[in-house]
């Protein structure tokens, strides 16, 4: 089996080249490669890679993930996160591999307190979203063979993340302000390449497993209570790391205002992937004390 991965360089990207390596033949791109083209705001670069390499399977976990940046930037976000998925799933549909493409809680408006399933309405409050919905759609409509993966709060050891920045922060001050009234669960790209390579697996057996699903850790809580764990955490596995932090504070989202509206409700029910792929999602506090043993 070929795979051709885009985004490689990305935090799920980077955890893609391990999960995936044992598949089959793997080709690994991001925008900067050469002689490949791996940068999806060039989609007839992209068509003619595709259409080069015959790929069995095309995993594209590049995106355009700049939230605020987006609202400034549509004609941009539209080129990366819809405009050229669409051409992938086209390409793909032509040579007859599977594509596998991750999306995002962001196509939700964030209303109510239930998990949402992949069959809700959705009502994306920002261009991020839009685009990031108008990609699923393409890919849909195409006819192509696909598995879309719509994920939330994505970490990573490597690279920036939510849990390094509250743990400098925690360093330099005694009181942090975090938003409480947006929930949701953290997720690692880790969790997110495995489930995916054991996804891929079963859709090249059996293609009606094929579709949309939702693949986040289990439970939930608040920036708030993140921010929380990772301090404690931080202290219980380094009990000599100087933290001057006595207080981490509630505050809503107002509190914050920012170019993009962002979901308060980032709940995503994950039954159907369980179900489907006969899979147990382990709780968020387990991957992101593993993400803090590693970079502590």
């Amino acid at each position: 089996m070929k795979i051709l991965l885009l985004g490689k360089n990305g935090q799920v990207g980077w955890e893609l080249q391990r999960s995936l390596g044992p598949l089959g033949e793997l080709v690994a791109l991001d925008r900067h490669s050469t002689g490949a083209c791996g940068d999806l705001s060039n989609p007839t670069g992209l068509r003619a890679t595709v259409l080069a390499l015959r790929p069995d399977v095309i995993v594209n976990a590049a995106a355009y993930t700049a939230v605020d940046r987006a609202q400034s930037e549509p004609d941009l976000a539209h080129a990366i996160n819809a405009a050229s998925p669409g051409v992938l799933a086209q390409a793909a549909q032509a040579v007859g591999a599977l594509l596998v493409h991750y999306s995002t809680d962001y196509v939700f408006d964030g209303s109510g307190n239930t998990p949402w399933r992949e069959d809700a309405a959705t009502g994306p409050l920002s261009v991020y979203g839009q685009t990031k919905l108008e990609g699923e759609q393409l890919i849909a409509a195409s006819g192509a063979r696909h598995l879309i993966l719509r994920t939330s709060w994505v970490y990573a050891a490597r690279g920036g993340n939510f849990g390094k920045t509250m743990l400098r922060l925690a360093g330099e001050r005694e009181r942090l302000t975090v938003i409480d009234d947006q929930f949701g669960a953290p997720t690692g790209a880790d969790l997110i390449a495995d489930v995916s390579a054991h996804a891929i697996r079963q859709v090249q057996r059996d293609p009606a497993c094929g579709g949309g699903y939702h693949l986040a850790a289990a439970g939930e809580t608040t920036w708030n209570g993140y921010a929380r764990f990772v301090i404690d955490t931080a202290r219980a596995l380094q009990p000599e790391r100087a933290l001057k932090v006595l207080e981490v504070a509630p505050v809503p989202t107002s509190a914050f205002p920012t170019p993009a509206q962002r979901p308060l409700n980032s709940r995503l029910d994950t039954t159907r992937l369980r179900q489907t792929f006969g899979l147990h999602l382990p709780d968020w506090q387990s991957g992101v004390r593993r993400m803090l043993a590693e970079i502590l």
